[in-house]
C-alpha cells in the first residue's frame, strides 16, 4: 500500500520520511459530527418511517436498522447490537493504529482510513445510544429500492473506494 511505514531498522524518523497520519483524525471527527448532526435532524424532524420526497428517485425516510449493512441480521434477537458494536470498536482501534503508521505524504490512503474510521464510529454511537442505526437516505429507481443509508455509511463507502483506488494505483 502507498505510504505504509517500513519496519524500523533503527535511526531517526527523519531518516525514514514523515511518519504518522494521526493528523487525519480531524476528518474522522468531521464525519462523526456531520453524521450525528444529520441523524439528530432526522430524529427531530421525522417520525419513524415518515418520508419526504426530495427528487423522483430520492426520499429522506427515517428508518431504524438494528442489523448491519443491508439490514443483515436485523431480525435477530438483539445480540447483533453488541456483536456489531464490539466488531466496529476493534476495527476502529486497528484503523487508528494503521493511520499512525501511514506516512503523512500518503494522503489518499490516510484519507481513506480516516473516512472509514469516522463512519464506523458514527454508527457505533447510534448502536450504543439508541440500540440501532438511523438510516435516512432512500434512493430508488422504477420501484427498486437501494438499501437506506446515512452519512456514516457514505463515508465508509467513499473510504473503501479510495482505499481500492490507492491499492490499484500502487500496483501499477
Amino acid at each position: 500500500m502507498t505510504g505504509a511505514a517500513a519496519p524500523s531498522s533503527g535511526g531517526s524518523i527523519a531518516a525514514h520520511g514523515r511518519r504518522g497520519s494521526l493528523i487525519y483524525l480531524w476528518l474522522s471527527a468531521l464525519v462523526i459530527t456531520a453524521d450525528q448532526l444529520s441523524k439528530a435532524a432526522i430524529e427531530h424532524g421525522l417520525a419513524p418511517f415518515q418520508s419526504v420526497v426530495v427528487l423522483p428517485v430520492l426520499e429522506i425516510t427515517r428508518l431504524h436498522n438494528s442489523g448491519a449493512a443491508f439490514s443483515f441480521l436485523a431480525n435477530a434477537a438483539g445480540w447483533q447490537r453488541w456483536l456489531f458494536t464490539v466488531l466496529a470498536i476493534v476495527v476502529s482501534i486497528a484503523l487508528v493504529v494503521w493511520l499512525r503508521r501511514i506516512d503523512r505524504g500518503a494522503r489518499a490512503l490516510a484519507t481513506a482510513v480516516a473516512l472509514i474510521l469516522g463512519g464506523a464510529l458514527g454508527n457505533v454511537i447510534d448502536r450504543l445510544r439508541l440500540g440501532h442505526v438511523v438510516d435516512f437516505i432512500n434512493a430508488h429507481w422504477a420501484g427498486h429500492y437501494f438499501p437506506a443509508f446515512n452519512v456514516a455509511d457514505s463515508a465508509i463507502t467513499i473510504g473503501a473506494v479510495l482505499l481500492m483506488l490507492d491499492a490499484w494505483l500502487e500496483a501499477r
